[in-house]
């Protein structure tokens, strides 16, 4: 990435199991309970979901089929691995199908076949205990839609597009953000990620200068 109701998800609430992968969606500095641990997984078999772990999901309709069960297994996995304690690339690269696409919408960038792999490591090299809290999820066949937060600590650095780099000093980030993913035979074809960069700015110390701007005009 370039830059980057039902309670959500915290660390207490909401650990599900898919296929032997311990689906987490947790503060990364939340402990988590040693009988929570991930253990070793297979990236190629197919997650499911127990109806115990969809009871803990901020779900906004409990009534899916075992379809659409399959593809929320599969969106949630690709969240797991994407916190930063536990980084996954290949998993994540090997969700998407052959020509699958992530958009990172706002910048309007798009990563396809191994730039996918890029998206993971910027990320946590900003911040190295990145998160996604899920507070709402809604599925529709082959559409997957959640709102939630992008979270994290500012301890990486940032290259400024002005050259130069922000060095982060521990700032704590949360960004509002709308996740929308669209499946087709078990595969991901594409994930469109609309972040609220204005906020995860301003939390990491930077912001627009919009004295300069008028000054410009």
């Amino acid at each position: 990435m370039k830059l980057l109701s039902r309670k959500s998800i915290t660390a207490a609430t909401a650990v599900a199991v898919l296929g032997g992968l311990s689906i987490a969606a947790m503060p990364s500095q939340a402990a988590t309970p040693a009988h929570h641990k991930a253990p070793a997984h297979n990236a190629t078999a197919a997650p499911t979901l127990t109806a115990r772990q969809l009871a803990a999901l901020p779900l906004t309709d409990r009534h899916l089929t075992k379809h659409e069960k399959t593809n929320l297994a599969i969106v949630l996995r690709d969240y797991y691995v994407a916190e930063g304690s536990h980084i996954d690339v290949p998993t994540f690269v090997n969700s998407f199908a052959k020509d699958g696409v992530f958009n990172d919408m706002v910048p309007g960038v798009a990563y396809r076949g191994k730039a996918l792999g890029n998206v993971l490591p910027y990320m946590k090299g900003l911040f190295s205990n990145v998160h996604r809290d899920l507070k709402r999820i809604t599925v529709n066949g082959d559409t997957i839609s959640i709102e939630l937060s992008i979270q994290g600590t500012f301890d990486g650095q940032l290259q400024a597009p002005t050259g130069g780099v922000v060095k982060g000093k521990g700032q704590k980030v949360d960004a509002p953000t709308a996740d929308f993913w669209y499946l087709k035979n078990g595969k991901v074809e594409k994930f469109d990620c609309f972040v609220g960069y204005s906020k995860m700015y301003s939390d990491m110390g930077v912001n627009f200068d919009w004295a300069s701007a008028v000054n410009q005009h």
